[in-house]
């Protein structure tokens, strides 16, 4: 596999906090200002290659924004279902995973990466086939999210549903057809949140898995949230029900 970059100060920061191995660093030519100079100290630390570089060939390289930094590293390393469990019991928490069915837009996969670390989740998991993989895109939109929660690439969805329900795991779906609203519906306990694809939301199969289907209430002309505003609103429902009281 080839090699990655993980563009933008905020992604860089997080990735050089972590074991991850870092071949070489691209700074931006010029005076260093603000974050730029905490990450040239994080990087002679740990005795990591920097090259400066003319803000032309960051622009080549990222075809984005970089904000004067770009880091090239190993293929992101995914983990295990069983990792993901044995993560929540190295927390002593009861399991609470996010299933992605399909999530194609890498900015919308960072996104709600972002937000499950955020509210305490303990993995991710997404499909091989049609879906986004983890990738600078993924980087970037999670804020460096990536590299603090385990995310497994799987080769079937509904498989995955069926190990997490033999852990004694219960499945909640998000489905505009839910039986119920979301916050009508208790979320305690070890659980998995399926949030669908940007389209076609859950495919039959995987709905016909999940124990419980939620619904958001849609109250404008427009039918539906992007997947990533959803999965926001629901995650932060269950760390309300199992988190709230203790705050």
């Amino acid at each position: 596999m080839k090699d990655e970059y993980i563009i933008g100060r905020n992604p860089v920061l997080e990735v050089l906090k972590t074991e991850k191995n870092i071949e070489k660093l691209y700074i931006q030519n010029g005076e260093l200002k603000g974050s730029i100079n905490k990450i040239m100290g994080i990087a002679k630390d740990k005795n990591i290659v920097v090259q400066r570089v003319d803000k032309s060939k960051l622009d080549q390289m990222a075809q984005g924004n970089h904000q004067g930094v770009i880091a090239l590293t190993n293929p992101f390393t995914y983990s295990s279902i069983e990792e993901i469990l044995e993560n929540a019991e190295r927390r002593k928490e009861p399991p609470f995973i996010l299933i992605l069915d399909g999530i194609e837009d890498p900015h919308n996969l960072g996104a709600i990466i972002r937000t499950a670390e955020c509210g305490g989740a303990h993995g991710i998991i997404i499909p091989k086939r049609r879906s986004a993989s983890v990738n600078s895109t993924v980087y970037k939109g999670s804020a460096g999210a990536v590299e603090h929660i385990p995310v497994a690439r799987v080769t079937n969805i509904s498989d995955s549903i069926e190990i997490l329900k033999d852990k004694g795991l219960w499945i909640y779906g998000a489905d505009m057809e839910g039986e119920n609203y979301y916050f009508h519906t208790e979320m305690k306990g070890p659980i998995a949140l399926v949030i669908g694809s940007e389209g076609r939301g859950l495919s039959r199969l995987v709905r016909e898995k999940c124990d419980f289907l939620l619904k958001i209430p849609m109250l404008g002309k427009i039918s539906s949230l992007n997947a990533s505003n959803a999965a926001s609103i629901l995650i932060y429902e269950i760390v309300r029900q199992n988190h709230g009281e203790k705050s």
